[in-house]
Order: C-alpha cells, then sequence, then structure tokens
C-alpha cells in the first residue's frame, strides 16, 4: 500500500471534516507538524477540537487554525504564548480542557494502548480535580484522568522510511510519539525519507503500522520559541 504523497493536502484528502477531533504533535514550536496544520487550515474544516501540548504561537502552527477561528475547543497543557489563544479564551469564544502536562501525556498514552482511564496524583485538591472521581491508595488520594483518542492525528518525524516507521528527533518525542498510537488515522510529516530497510530497528519509536500517510518535507523551518543569549563582552 501506497503511504507517500506528494504534497499534505493529498495526504490529508479525504480525512478531514467539520467538528472533527485532531491530535496535533510537537513540544512548543518543536517537532510540530506545520506543513499539515497549514494545509489543515487551507480545507476550511471547523469546529475543530484539538489535543496538543501547546497552542504554538501568533501565525505559526496551531496558531493559523486559531487565526482562522477554526478551532472550537483546545485540550491542552501550555498555552501561554499566544496572543491570539489567550484572546479568545477571556472573550469567551474557544473552550479549553487543560492539562498537567504530564497528565496530559500519559492521556494520549494511555488512548493509544487502549486505556480508558488511569489514576494520578496529580490534580488533587485543585481546580483540575473537579468533577472527576477521587479514590484512595494506599492512604493516599488520586484523580482519575480519561485516555484520550481522536479521528486524526498529525505529526512530525526527523526521519522516516516508506512504510511509515519513524524516528524523532529530541524534544520533538515529547508528544509524537503517543500521539501517533492515539488516532484513527494518522499522517506524518517527515524530514528525511529513506526506503525500508535503511532505519536501524532499535531506532525506530514509531513502527508503521500506526502511519497511515506520509508527506516529505525536507526543508521544515526550525523556529526558535524563545530566543536566549548571552551579553557581548
Amino acid at each position: 500500500m501506497r503511504k507517500v504523497y506528494p504534497d499534505a493536502a493529498s495526504a490529508l484528502a479525504g480525512f478531514l471534516k467539520d467538528d472533527m477531533t485532531i491530535m496535533a504533535g510537537g513540544f512548543g514550536l518543536c517537532g510540530i507538524p506545520e506543513t499539515l496544520i497549514e494545509a489543515i487550515r487551507d480545507s476550511g474544516v471547523k469546529g475543530l477540537t484539538v489535543i496538543s501540548n501547546n497552542a504554538g504561537i501568533d501565525n505559526v502552527g496551531l496558531g493559523v487554525l486559531l487565526e482562522t477561528r477554526q478551532i472550537k475547543k483546545m485540550i491542552s497543557s501550555y498555552v501561554g504564548e499566544n496572543k491570539t489563544f489567550a484572546k479568545q479564551f477571556l472573550a469567551g469564544e474557544l473552550e479549553i480542557e487543560f492539562n498537567p502536562q504530564g497528565t496530559l501525556a500519559e492521556r494520549c498514552r494511555a488512548g493509544g494502548a487502549g486505556i480508558p482511564a488511569f489514576f494520578t496524583k496529580t490534580g488533587v485538591g485543585t481546580l483540575v480535580a473537579e468533577g472527576k472521581e477521587v479514590r484512595e491508595f494506599n492512604g493516599e488520594q488520586y484523580v482519575m484522568e480519561t485516555g484520550l483518542v481522536a479521528d486524526l492525528a498529525v505529526v512530525h518525524a526527523w526521519k522516516g522510511d516508506t512504510e511509515g516507521n519513524l524516528v524523532y528527533r529530541k524534544t520533538a518525542r515529547n508528544f509524537n510519539p503517543m500521539m501517533a498510537t492515539a488516532a484513527k488515522v494518522t499522517v506524518a510529516e517527515v524530514e528525511n525519507l529513506v526506503q525500508p530497510g535503511e532505519l536501524d530497528p532499535d531506532h525506530i519509536v514509531t513502527a508503521g503500522i500506526f502511519v497511515k500517510r506520509i508527506v516529505h518535507v525536507p526543508d521544515a523551518e526550525k523556529r526558535i520559541e524563545q530566543r536566549t543569549v548571552r551579553k557581548r563582552a
């Protein structure tokens, strides 16, 4: 089965619809599927629920979908770098489900592993636990969190083969791998595309069985969210 498509629009063709749930990998601006996100914007789908650690920044990453008001709800951990996000949230125009960062990662991993719910100490006694079951284990209180699944996951990999086996680089490995397993359909953008057998099996993080389609993005831009440098002597 052919998995490699010539561009992001064709890789997503047939998968996009209004009011769907999308997982978008990456951490900050590192390892975000920017090419696929822009194709989602260009498709015009709306009413989206998007699961992502953050919401990009203004005009970059998921920020472009907020600008066009295609996102109805965000399930996220950190969104402090996006002024458009804050403006829409404070105006009551965007629904938010905040998660502690580790809880969000585990919710995605659980969804991919077929685990419907789990208990964690994180958030007990805070707003995070409101409306959720709290249970005692060994004298400690734990809050129940549900696993997350999506209609579509879009992820970014540093290297992959034409069968969909993926390798991530450093911080990009924080959310992309678990999201790739937790959706009905996963589409990956890959910086370095190789033939089957060229990847060391021990280096493969996401097995090709999870990946439906691939688009090659050899010139992916490396953006820096917050540039910090030493002062000149």
